[in-house]
């Protein structure tokens, strides 16, 4: 017990010297192999959760053993009608369920995870009661999922339950697959079309992820779940209501650097999310001026050129006349 106690003032000291400015308004960072808290704010606050919800649709998808070749339609029913959110999944496209759940999951597609739950056996009811009982196994005593999408405002969680939830989902390899490839084509009517992880960190330099989803709408702001290796450690983190998706980016930055041991976190989104995804930084901008440098010389001979050309000219004139 003291020992334990002791361990958590370490954490808790490291963590406030560590200083991480959230700018999501619920967190919470679990070390996987030992269950500890790394970093926490609001993490039992019940907030709406938007397509984080989706991680749910899959595992109740997955439980029932259906056949992932099977050909689903898109139907009217698919149809966001409630936040009239837009998807390039085609009313009428007849696509497997595997791919349905890929779409759900990598892409975010609203119409692909209403498909799954309408095509559930037994339909939407039966979908939700699968639902009740999954969230009831897995002792997310906080939690209300009223439907597949997290379109709704009552899809609600808490940071500390996502964990539980975000844990189970990494059980299944087709989820882990499915949430960490960068881009993928689907076969759509006969013609391949490339969709894209919503989460801009999956195949980021530096990133090492094991689980991803993330979610948006007005009520729940910026969410995201990651399984993340740093440092050799693995770690289960939750974001909520970010009011920006760079905001989000610079959260999960510093948790990373937090579980690395550098020694501060970074204040400004704009290098965060340069330092986030492996993009140009100094370098980039020394060959900026260095192209301008090459323009500026180029344009100087030309005109010297053109200079010289005139010169001529007038010489040629006054030896004429």
């Amino acid at each position: 017990m003291i020992k334990h106690l002791f361990a958590t003032a370490l954490m808790t000291l490291s963590a406030a010297a560590f200083a991480v400015p959230f700018g999501s308004q619920s967190v919470l960072v679990v070390e996987n192999d030992t269950g500890k808290i790394l970093l926490e704010k609001n993490a039992d606050t019940v907030v709406p959760i938007a397509s984080l919800t989706k991680l749910m649709t899959a595992m109740v998808v997955l439980d029932a053993k259906l056949d992932m070749n099977e050909q689903i339609e898109i139907d009217r029913d698919d149809v966001d009608r409630v936040k009239f959110s837009s998807s390039r999944v085609p009313v009428g496209a007849s696509i497997s369920r595997s791919d349905v759940l890929h779409l759900a999951l990598m892409s975010s597609d609203n119409r692909a995870a209403a498909a799954l739950a309408r095509t559930y056996p037994g339909g939407n009811e039966a979908f939700k009661a699968a639902v009740r009982r999954k969230i009831r196994a897995l002792g997310m005593t906080q939690t209300t999922i009223e439907e597949p999408t997290g379109l709704s405002p009552h899809n609600r969680s808490t940071a500390g339950d996502l964990v539980k939830m975000a844990v189970a989902s990494v059980r299944y390899p087709d989820i882990v697959r499915m949430t960490t490839e960068t881009r993928e084509t689907i076969d759509i009517n006969g013609r391949g079309v490339e969709y894209h992880n919503t989460n801009r960190l999956v195949g980021a330099k530096g990133w090492d992820i094991g689980l991803s989803k993330t979610g948006y709408t007005n009520e729940a702001g910026r969410c995201l779940i990651m399984n993340i290796t740093a440092a050799g450690k693995k770690a289960t983190l939750v974001l909520l209501n970010a009011g920006a998706s760079s905001a989000r980016v610079l959260d999960a930055l510093n948790i990373r650097r937090f579980m690395t041991g550098d020694a501060a976190p970074v204040a400004r989104v704009a290098s965060a999310a340069r330092a986030a995804t492996g993009g140009p930084r100094i370098k980039a901008s020394a060959g900026s001026v260095k192209a301008k440098a090459r323009t500026k010389v180029v344009k100087s001979k030309v005109q010297a050129t053109k200079n010289r050309k005139v010169a001529k000219v007038k010489t040629t004139r006054k030896r004429r006349d």
